[in-house]
């Protein structure tokens, strides 16, 4: 429902929460439905192609002659102006059934009273669930929800929920299966306990400051991978870990649109942290002093890719598309550059940080170390735990509309099989961890 055109410029902002950028494709039903996914309750557009969500509108009406601009994606709907935003109340859904996307368990923590007592909203509910501490807390538009039947707390990402300090998560099974408070009883539980912590989909403010390098770096960092082995979501997370923009040795127009600043900036400033290419040649490897590789499974980057070329970053090729010519040829001429792409930076290549797609979805905390460690950026716990609660962003690829048949032939597997094995004894002849045990059966 269409509320009305607001005031959004640098000192009074309508909506607080997350942002989504789309030049070419953005409508006012894609906005709202983001919105609603990330769980805020407004959605607003401003100059034809940012979305905004919140949970409350924090500024004054403008004319609306002032939201005349349309959506790039579509006529007829108001879609903001310069500093105004069009604001929309997303539709309502009832308590309970809100679906949100990014939501993630952060752990069991042992916390005393004088801590949770300083958390800036508590709420007491006595058939308390872990959804409806998620929605309260999504509501008062704060990343962390924090609960113990029926104590349902708010919070921000803090050194209080340390990384190497959480508790046995059976401590919180079996606290929330024994209710030891009774429902006359409205205050906060005493001494320590046991609580249970969730991300929400908000997303810490603290997350959204990003900047060039305050000083130019003489120094040059390619962040290289084959094309669909994960590229653009590896540089969403170090933009949210480190704070800093990351280039491109390319300009794609989408990125910089959804929010990859670099994707402008000529990728030889010395301005990002580092820079996105997928070149394999001697020459254009040399031009970098250091590289972080990024490898994926060969199948599953062949499938992403081919998805990419055929319906864009986020979409999915039809099953038509998986059954014509184009895909056996893409996967003549791309399995093996899947190969060469990571031989050649392994020969050629100064100074490496070989990292596995799959190692960073599994042990995220841990990788980021090693990445911040390798870019030399002294990471906050703060900005840990912020790329911890927004890991997906708004830059991975649904899992859903795969298509419904196996895209590879017995030809094709035995090609790229062959291709596994050498780059995973390359890997280990140059003293790096073998590929990952899944990529084939050894």
């Amino acid at each position: 429902m269409y509320i009305g055109c607001f005031l959004h410029n640098a000192t009074e902002r309508a909506l607080g929460g997350t942002m989504l950028y789309d030049l070419r494709k953005m409508t006012s039903s894609l906005c709202q439905d983001t919105c609603s996914e990330s769980g805020y309750q407004f959605a607003g557009l401003e100059f034809g192609a940012e979305c905004h969500c919140g949970n409350r509108i924090s500024s004054p009406r403008a004319p609306e002659e002032d939201c005349s601009m349309v959506c790039r994606g579509e006529r007829g709907s108001p879609c903001g102006g310069v500093g105004r935003l069009s604001i929309y109340k997303v539709e309502d859904q009832l308590p309970g059934h809100r679906k949100f996307k990014n939501v993630h368990y952060r752990g069991c923590f042992k916390l005393p009273k004088s801590t949770v007592g300083t958390f800036p909203v508590y709420s007491f509910q006595t058939n308390l669930t872990t959804q409806s501490c998620l929605e309260t807390c999504t509501d008062k538009e704060l990343p962390l929800a924090v609960f113990k039947k029926p104590h349902c707390f708010c919070t921000w990402t803090s050194s209080v929920f340390r990384l190497n300090q959480q508790s046995d998560s059976q401590q919180c099974v079996g606290s929330t299966r024994t209710n030891q408070t009774t429902a006359s009883t409205h205050t906060a539980p005493t001494e320590h306990h046991d609580y249970q912590v969730y991300h929400t989909p908000v997303l810490d403010s603290r997350c959204k400051e990003r900047m060039f390098l305050p000083q130019r770096s003489s120094s040059l960092v390619a962040l290289s991978s084959f094309p669909g082995a994960g590229n653009t979501w590896v540089r969403h997370l170090i933009e949210l870990v480190t704070g800093y923009y990351t280039g491109s040795f390319y300009f794609d127009g989408t990125l910089y649109n959804r929010g990859f600043k670099g994707e402008k900036d000529y990728w030889k400033s010395g301005r990002s942290i580092c820079v996105k290419t997928h070149e394999s040649g001697q020459k254009e490897i040399e031009m970098f002093d250091s590289a972080i590789l990024l490898i994926r499974n060969p199948y599953r980057s062949l499938v992403a890719e081919f998805n990419r070329k055929c319906a864009g970053h986020l979409g999915h090729a039809t099953d038509a598309q998986w059954k014509s010519k184009e895909w056996p040829e893409f996967v003549s001429s791309y399995a093996p550059w899947w190969a060469s792409h990571a031989l050649s930076w392994l020969k050629f290549g100064q100074r490496l940080l070989v990292l596995h797609y799959e190692e960073l979805q599994r042990s995220l905390i841990p990788q980021l170390h090693l990445i911040t460690s390798f870019l030399n950026v002294t990471m906050t716990e703060e900005r840990l735990l912020c790329a911890q609660s927004n890991q997906d962003g708004h830059f991975k690829r649904s899992g859903a509309q795969r298509s419904s048949f196996d895209p590879f032939t017995p030809d094709m597997r035995r090609m790229i099989d062959s291709f596994i094995h050498t780059v995973d004894q390359v890997l280990q002849n140059r003293n790096f961890s073998g590929l990952p045990q899944e990529y084939l059966p050894r």
